[in-house]
């Protein structure tokens, strides 16, 4: 006996364009700005994340490592990696907080300020070529919307989505 052939009944599911998908298109323009930002500032040897918290520091002078988390809106054990990294390296410093001794304050070192100062040019060539498709009003306008999109999400962050 021959089994008839099933016949699919409805229509064929088709799934969301992932060039629509604005998930999709904000995690590729990271890849493309990373890039960007390797090749504008590789010879400092500095990843954005550092740069970032460089740049965190420099207008704070002195912090402890969970208000530099908020600062770049990391996680605390991956500013703490970065910062030991950027310790190693002699850019910063991270003293034992003398009011709570299970923190860390931070700070630039004179080489920290100095790669800081010597990195600003490029990595902000870096932050124009990222957008460099894009007129002057079409970036301008691309930056308020992504800060109101972030400010708007302000309480939300992948560890709260996935433990919280």
């Amino acid at each position: 006996m021959r089994k008839a052939k099933k016949r699919r009944i409805g229509i064929r599911h088709r799934p969301w364009p992932l060039l629509q998908r604005p998930g999709f298109l904000i995690r590729r323009l990271h890849q493309i700005h990373v890039a960007l930002f390797q090749e504008a500032c590789g010879e400092f040897e500095v990843t954005p994340l550092q740069y970032s918290l460089l740049s965190a520091l420099a207008a704070r002078e002195t912090a402890d490592q969970t208000t530099l988390a908020g600062d770049i809106a990391l996680d605390r054990t991956t500013t703490t990696g970065a910062l030991k990294r950027l310790a190693a390296r002699n850019f910063v410093e991270r003293a034992v907080n003398g009011e709570d001794r299970r923190a860390r304050l931070c700070r630039l070192t004179p080489a920290g300020a100095a790669v800081l100062a010597k990195i600003e040019t490029s990595a902000q060539n870096a932050h124009r070529a990222t957008l460099g498709d894009l007129s002057e009003e079409e970036q301008a306008l691309f930056i308020d919307m992504m800060q109101r999109i972030v400010a708007g999400n302000a309480n939300r962050d992948s560890a709260t989505a996935l433990f919280g």
